[in-house]
């Protein structure tokens, strides 16, 4: 499983012109599902999300969690980060993982973050969504779990 996590400003995810998803200050997270992953891979990924220190504390250092400052989290589902980029001109998608259980896993993520943190928002599985982000910093860290 693979986070892209951006620190946001604000984000929101369209579909067809609807917001769908939106934050003000806090997460975004790009995620990936690849075939190996398990529910334990879900919780781990979620447990770095809420705790992961890249917000900054009074004397400019990271140093604070999204769990730390309460911020918004927008869950968006990116296969394509689970691709195979180092050979060719042209990504293999043999890395993620099929459809059903990317589905089930990011639904299962989504549902656990939401029973974690009062602030969760979402993109739609499989949809061709528009992102909108304000990144802070910025910063942007890729977490693999």
């Amino acid at each position: 499983m693979r986070g892209l996590i951006q620190r946001a400003a604000g984000a929101r995810v369209e579909v067809a012109g609807e917001v769908v998803g939106a934050i003000e200050q806090g997460l975004l997270v790009l995620l990936a599902v690849e075939p190996q992953d398990t529910p334990a891979h879900v919780a781990k990924m979620l447990h770095k999300l809420l705790n992961y220190r890249v917000f900054s504390d009074t004397a400019g250092k990271m140093n604070l969690s999204l769990s730390d400052t309460g911020g918004g989290l927008l869950l968006v589902s990116q296969f394509t980060l689970a691709a195979d980029t180092r050979s060719g001109m042209r990504p293999s998608f043999s890395s993620a993982a099929p459809p059903a259980l990317a589905a089930e896993l990011f639904q299962l993520l989504v549902e656990q973050a939401r029973a974690k943190h009062p602030h969760v928002a979402t993109g739609r599985f499989g949809a061709d969504m528009q992102v909108h982000l304000v990144n802070d910093g910025p910063v942007t860290f890729l977490l693999d779990v």
